[in-house]
């Protein structure tokens, strides 16, 4: 029988990026990844999207693995959100301050720059090599190869960063007093996109998330380097009279675009084929506890799958990376159920609250972020924020652009949302939004702390 000392379960970004914090840590690292290593030929991974949004917690993690300046050159920074209205009139409402930005990274050349340097470290990747079975007893685990040949491989230690439908959390189901809730949204999603013009260029701004918000649903474009833009079309499957299910050919396509996204729709030439040739996917929450048992552990979207609607599944799967390393750093790799025991409790919590605000954030994307009064609320917030940066920070920012907890983050942005909501009531806001006494609302936040 084969003897592993690490093995991950999941070459994607996040086994990727742990594989090589593992590695640098002198540990032999094998991973296995149940697809083939496509990183000869195009990539292209079904029903997924094809771009990421790098934030501050991503950087951090990726500057700790010293990846941070070979990453750079595959992003382009948004500085905001461009919302584009039914008429085809746009607004952008700035992310934080000037300078801040996420950055648009194209999964695919990002997983294989990761798998590149884990190999250049001496991590051993098994592709095409499929987990059939984890027995938690032994640690061992029953992996059939690409020719089907089946083999028994012992480990010191398992870690499942192999996503959503990880097998290694299936093993961990069979357990006694295993906690787990799955939640589908009732909304799916399917990728589109929009190419560079004639000249070579960008059809769009591409220093923004563009958004085209229409209640029930939207369009969403984030920038590539070649000048194209990937898509993703969020739509209910079902119940509304604009949803997937509604959709059946190539003429209530264009309908639909034309009546709701016309200036997407102009620019996007290949819709219809690209329609009904690219799935339509679901999006999943996952909670669950406890994410180890023994020496096998649970990470990134395998423990907290979350919607995508804050854009940090990513960077809090590599903060989960980041935060892990310290604890191997502080108790060494001979303490392997401590590490993980002080992993999931430090982490639950945080892991739970972005998954809630991934949820609320969606009704902001889809809804208000087309409502003039939301758009003034973010000035309000902003202007709060430079009046007293350390007093007030904006929700979006304390997620987006620092390192501060999760939970601290959405217990804070709870309080300001009910002061802002007293601000927003006043019928005349919309006048004198600029007049405000913003030492007052302070103060109100103040008090509110207090209680």
């Amino acid at each position: 029988m084969k003897k592993n000392e690490i093995s991950i379960l999941g070459s994607g970004l996040i086994g990727s990026l742990l594989s090589i914090y593992l590695k640098r840590r002198g540990l032999d690292v094998n991973v296995y990844e149940k697809r083939p290593d496509n990183r000869k030929g195009q990539y292209q991974e079904e029903g997924r999207s094809i771009n990421m949004a790098l934030s501050d917690r991503g950087w951090n993690a990726l500057e700790k693995a010293g990846l941070k300046e070979k990453v750079l050159p595959l992003t382009i920074p948004m500085y905001g959100r461009k919302i584009h209205d039914e008429h085809g009139k746009t607004s952008f409402i700035p992310y934080g301050k000037e300078g801040q930005a996420i950055y648009s990274i194209s999964r695919g050349r990002f997983t294989h720059l990761l798998i590149d340097e884990a190999e250049k470290l001496g991590v051993k990747h098994n592709f095409g090599h499929r987990i059939e079975e984890v027995d938690l007893r032994s640690n061992e685990l029953l992996v059939a190869d690409p020719e089907g040949n089946k083999e028994k491989i012992s480990s010191n230690v398992i870690i499942g960063s192999d996503g959503a439908y990880s097998a290694l959390r299936n093993a961990m189901l069979k357990q006694v007093r295993f906690d787990f809730k799955q939640e589908y949204i009732t909304h799916g999603y399917k990728e589109l996109s929009i190419p560079a013009t004639a000249e070579g260029e960008f059809a769009m701004d591409p220093n923004a998330l563009h958004i085209w918000p229409r209640g029930s649903f939207m369009l969403i474009a984030l920038p590539n380097p070649d000048k194209s833009f990937t898509c993703t079309l969020f739509l209910p499957f079902e119940g509304e009279r604009v949803s997937f299910e509604n959709i059946r050919d190539e003429k209530d396509v264009a309908g639909i675009f034309e009546t709701y996204f016309d200036d997407a729709y102009q620019i996007m030439p290949k819709l219809k084929e690209q329609y009904f040739n690219n799935p339509t996917s679901a999006l999943i929450n996952i909670e669950c506890y406890p994410w180890m048992l023994k020496s096998a552990l649970l990470i990134g979207d395998a423990s907290h799958a979350m919607v995508p609607f804050y854009g940090q599944g990513m960077n809090c799967g590599f903060e989960d990376c980041f935060i892990l390393d310290e604890l191997i750093e502080k108790f060494g790799t001979n303490a392997w159920e401590l590490v993980f025991a002080k992993f999931q409790k430090k982490r639950k919590k945080d892991t739970d609250a972005i998954c809630q605000l991934a949820l609320e954030n969606f009704e902001e994307m889809k809804n208000s972020v087309a409502d003039p009064k939301f758009q003034i609320r973010k000035k309000i917030e902003a202007k709060l924020h430079s009046l007293y940066p350390k007093d007030w920070v904006p929700l979006y920012t304390m997620v987006t652009f620092s390192n501060m907890p999760y939970s601290e983050a959405f217990a804070q942005g709870k309080l300001q949302e009910k002061i802002m909501d007293k601000v927003m009531s006043s019928p005349l806001i919309s006048q004198n939004w600029d007049k405000l006494d913003y030492e007052d609302i302070l103060y109100q936040m103040d008090k509110a702390k207090a209680v």
